[in-house]
């Protein structure tokens, strides 16, 4: 695998090297001293460019970085109907067969707000102001507004009758999809607000949750990791079930440090046993 050095070498001297690219920048948990340090680090670059088309014209030119296991060019891809191409961007997500990645994006115009996690690595024009140090400060645990817990406990709870109803029909990928999708969305979410109050909203607990370990005791994270089920309708009756348990312990948690209306919804919850001794 190539070292980081021998990677940002390459990263940059190909930068340097082309005309037509006139700044670098790098983003993410490289540039976070609070991310863990580790070989499987993606590399976010971005690439200000002159003319974007000179590079899309012909792909190819990313081959320099190295032998590629699976490359994605998601601006050139219409997976869903909420996606939109931008002429002034272009992404390569390229994952490399000695194990680095590389996230690089393609821009026209500096944007007028850098993210928190941004470093200036070239500026061959000098077009980039100058940063302070890199922080994840953008990604910390924000305080919750009332009506924020509000409609995420009336979706949690709504949506977990979804799950109950495909359980008892014996129509898992229906309760799968309830399941792992709005419940656990919204379970995620009280959980990071919990985590918030008890951090005073300084940590940043990553994508999906990642860090929760971290920062959860070990009785309300076992009781997290115990909300992870199989396909076997037991299994995901408990599940179900926990996801209720927790999300009313850290739903009355951060209610409580802000005095806002409890989220638990106890009648809810008592369907929710009805319908699993209906199953």
């Amino acid at each position: 695998m190539r070292t980081e050095q021998e990677m940002m070498d390459l990263i940059l001297t190909t930068a340097a090297e082309d005309p037509r690219i006139r700044a670098v920048m790098m983003n993410g948990s490289r540039v976070n001293a609070n991310a863990v340090k580790d070989e499987f680090q993606d590399y976010d670059i971005v690439y200000f460019v002159k003319d974007i088309s000179s590079f899309t014209a012909d792909h190819s030119w990313v081959d320099v970085f190295g032998e590629r296991l699976i490359m994605q060019m998601p601006d050139q891809m219409q997976l869903y109907e909420q996606d939109k191409t931008d002429p002034d961007r272009f992404a390569y997500l390229m994952q490399y067969k000695d194990g680095n990645r590389i996230d690089l994006t393609l821009k026209t115009d500096a944007p007028e707000q850098f993210d928190s996690l941004s470093s200036v690595l070239l500026d061959k024009d000098g077009r980039l102001p100058v940063l302070p140090d890199p922080t994840d400060t953008d990604y910390l645990i924000k305080k919750p507004s009332a009506d924020e817990i509000a409609a995420s406990a009336n979706e949690f709870w709504w949506v977990s009758t979804y799950v109950a109803k495909g359980l008892c029909r014996k129509e898992i990928p229906f309760a799968k999809a309830a399941m792992e999708g709005p419940v656990r969305q919204m379970l995620k979410r009280m959980v990071t607000w919990y985590i918030g109050v008890e951090t005073d909203f300084s940590v940043n607990v990553g994508s999906a949750g990642k860090y929760f370990e971290r920062y959860l005791d070990e009785e309300k994270w076992t009781k997290y990791t115990s909300t992870y089920a199989g396909a076997d309708y037991d299994e995901n009756w408990t599940a179900l079930l926990a996801m209720g348990e927790l999300f009313t312990i850290t739903g009355r948690a951060v209610a409580e440090a802000f005095g806002y209306e409890d989220p638990a919804e106890p009648q809810v919850f008592e369907y929710l046993l009805e319908m699993q001794r209906k199953g």
